[in-house]
């Protein structure tokens, strides 16, 4: 009843009475007082006038359950949410839940990790009170091998919401770090658990760097944050809200077509290989090539310098200018 109350409050502009709340949720004014004086220890303020009723003023960058659910207009991507105050890994948890029959589109959110995870077993710093940690745990009827493309699915829709919140340029480097200003904003890792012919579950994790103020040496040079890129501090509540529309949106396109054929043009809009000169490190073999953007399975096109045309599946792609390469 919290959330439902304080999407009520934030719908509204002007004061709803006690009573309304009563009569919409059914429930006693008690429990609406008690509702109220619970936001407000959470850092919503909220003005309350006799024979009027509430007010919502301000809303703060508030991560909680109550928050996120306020905000989420989705039919099923996030509509259920398990928040943490503190976990080791969103994907963890989505994992464990996938192993128990958790429900499609089911969102973990935590505000810090202490073993968040990245590619290849990196560890992906995970502050508290500054970024998105988030995985949402899915049950595509897919072939396992088609299980890959969800990850430039979820890429997309992480860039999408990042313009539709800030308004700001965002690209997408093959084939999932999203990138401002040629550098990385935000990292996305896909897990799954398969058998020979049938997918029992897939988590899709998302670490978005958001009101980071600077980055350590070892980073600033490849690292960014929506804060530094914009100049403003952004609400990562309202952020996940917008991920999760793009991605049930992208989602409902990529299963209606079994591949990207409905998300490729969009996706190479947005691609900063595309067009430029890439380099390919693939284990033994390093090589430089023109890149063309993605096909109907994600691989990205590229030309050799000896005018091959090859489709890149997986592996390190550089591009030139991006991340220090240069």
């Amino acid at each position: 009843m919290k959330s439902e109350i304080l999407r009520l409050l934030k719908e509204s502009d002007d004061y709803i009475s006690g009573q309304q709340m009563c009569d919409r949720f059914h429930v006693s004014r008690t429990a609406v007082w008690k509702a109220i004086e619970q936001l407000k220890k959470e850092g919503y303020e909220i003005e309350a006038v006799r024979n009027r009723g509430y007010r919502l003023l301000e809303s703060p960058d508030i991560m909680s359950e109550a928050e996120i659910r306020s905000l989420m207009d989705t039919e099923w991507a996030g509509k259920n949410i398990v928040y943490f105050d503190e976990i080791d890994s969103t994907n963890n948890r989505a994992k464990e839940l996938g192993e128990k029959d958790g429900a499609h589109g089911t969102l973990f959110v935590a505000d810090r990790q202490v073993a968040g995870k990245g590619r290849r077993g990196r560890v992906w710093e995970s502050p508290k009170g500054i970024s998105i940690y988030m995985t949402i745990l899915l049950r595509p009827d897919l072939i396992p091998t088609k299980a890959p493309m969800l990850t430039l699915v979820m890429a997309q829709s992480v860039a999408e919401g990042i313009r539709e919140v800030t308004g700001m340029e965002t690209g997408i480097k093959w084939p999932n770090d999203i990138v401002m200003n040629k550098k990385k904003v935000c990292g996305i890792l896909t897990e799954m658990s398969t058998e020979i012919d049938y997918i029992n579950y897939v988590v899709i994790g998302v670490g978005i760097n958001v009101n980071q103020k600077a980055f350590d040496e070892e980073l600033k040079e490849k690292a960014t944050s929506l804060m530094i890129e914009t100049g403003a501090s952004v609400k990562r509540s309202a952020l996940i809200a917008a991920v999760m529309k793009h991605f049930e949106k992208n989602y409902a396109l990529f299963m209606e077509n079994g591949d990207l054929s409905g998300l490729q043009e969009s996706y190479n809009e947005m691609l900063v290989n595309r067009g430029k000169e890439v380099r390919i490190l693939e284990p033994g073999n390093e090589y430089n090539a023109h890149a063309y953007g993605i096909n109907e399975t994600g691989e990205l096109i590229v030309r050799t310098q000896k005018g091959e045309e090859k489709h890149i599946f997986a592996g390190e792609v550089s591009v030139r200018g991006i991340y220090g390469y240069v």
